[in-house]
């Protein structure tokens, strides 16, 4: 039972943030503490470092300060490392504060580029700082998502040069992965931008497990933290005891008889409802030859009424085309793969093929990227 002084001190807590408050009640889920108190300091007009894990929920807090630009007349702009993170934020505030309000800027799209709340990849924004695009005038807070970007060794610079060049009316909310030195990078940002609040939590609400495929056998990396499964090295030592030498000792070969191809793997996950996946290689050639091979294997991971919303889905996406274009752009053969449930999905598609991919496979109807 909840003693009188607490339920006072609570009651209390809550009337000091209002606007927090009238924007959790539009939930219907209660928020965690880090949330409340990452919204809180939103509405109290300080920057702040969210740092949670993945599936936390930290994405509310920068849509709050969408929320609070709509309530005070400004404009937000929420930033994403990649277009399809851009394009999934995208639809999810369309959802939610309507399509006249929201629009988005990647390097591909460009939907309702004056809205008060704006979605974009973060090259677009520093573009706009370096310009001097008038799309910044009445900026009132831009949300960073993935901000530990700023440590990549490639594109890191341009998270590094938003936060410096950023007006200092501008209010920075950053949402990041659980990072080591939350605090230190906090610091940071405090002597970059002025007073920052760091809040950190380290509950992560969706597990993760982490299995390994060692020829035909999917097994459990770990089998308490930290302890490597067993059955790992028994494996492995098996494989080893069928390395065989032809010719010279530098010439190796190892018996690869059980060893599954691409369409067995995802055959496999399916079996063990572990789809969707995404199958992560390194070039876009590579990409359409896997969607190949799991066509000619003969691969099919949805039923008819999946099939009927898929097609239903990408005529939707690609209903502007000409016929003549759909033809030149391998649209037959696309299409045959989504029906399976089967896409790829890299920087050499077509846009609005990609975006019904994302749509797609968030739909779950999608089930192997």
């Amino acid at each position: 039972m909840v003693a009188p002084a607490e339920k006072f001190a609570s009651a209390k807590k809550r009337s000091s943030h209002p606007l927090t408050q009238q924007f959790v009640d539009s939930f219907d889920f209660g928020f965690d503490d880090f949330q409340i108190a990452a919204c809180n300091s939103v509405e109290d007009g300080h920057g702040v470092l969210v740092a949670a894990p993945t599936g936390a929920g930290k994405t509310v807090v920068g849509e709050f300060a969408a929320y609070l630009a709509l309530l005070h007349g400004k404009k937000c702009f929420y930033t994403t490392p990649i277009k399809a993170l851009s394009n999934q934020k995208f639809q999810e505030f369309v959802e939610r504060f309507g399509s006249e309000n929201v629009g988005l800027l990647t390097g591909d799209t460009n939907i309702n580029s004056e809205a008060p709340i704006l979605v974009m990849t973060t090259e677009v924004l520093r573009n706009m700082l370096y310009q001097g695009s008038s799309t910044l005038i009445n900026l009132g807070s831009v949300v960073m998502d993935e901000v530990h970007y700023l440590a990549d060794k490639f594109r890191g610079a341009v998270w590094e040069e938003v936060l410096i060049h950023l007006m200092e009316s501008v209010q920075v909310i950053s949402l990041s992965a659980t990072v080591s030195n939350a605090e230190e990078f906090g610091e940071w940002l405090g002597e970059v931008r002025g007073t920052i609040d760091v809040i950190v939590s380290e509950v992560r609400p969706i597990p993760l497990y982490q299995h390994v495929l060692i020829g035909n056998k999917l097994v459990d990396l770990f089998t308490k933290p930290g302890q490597i499964n067993g059955e790992i090295l028994k494996l492995e030592n098996e494989a080893l005891r069928k390395v065989r030498h032809r010719g010279n000792r530098s010439t190796r070969w190892v018996d690869d008889s059980n060893k599954l191809s691409r369409a067995e793997i995802i055959e496999k996950l399916d079996r063990m409802a572990l789809l969707p996946a995404i199958t992560f290689i390194f070039s876009r050639i590579g990409c359409d030859a896997a969607v190949k091979q799991c066509l000619q294997a003969g691969l099919r991971l949805t039923n008819a009424e999946e099939r009927k919303e898929i097609l239903e889905t990408a005529n939707r996406y690609t209903q502007n085309l000409a016929q003549e274009d759909l033809e030149i752009l391998g649209h037959s053969e696309w299409l045959a793969a989504l029906e399976r449930g089967i896409a790829a999905h890299h920087a050499g598609l077509l846009p609005s093929f990609k975006s019904a991919v994302e749509d797609l496979f968030q739909r779950g109807l999608v089930k192997a990227v």
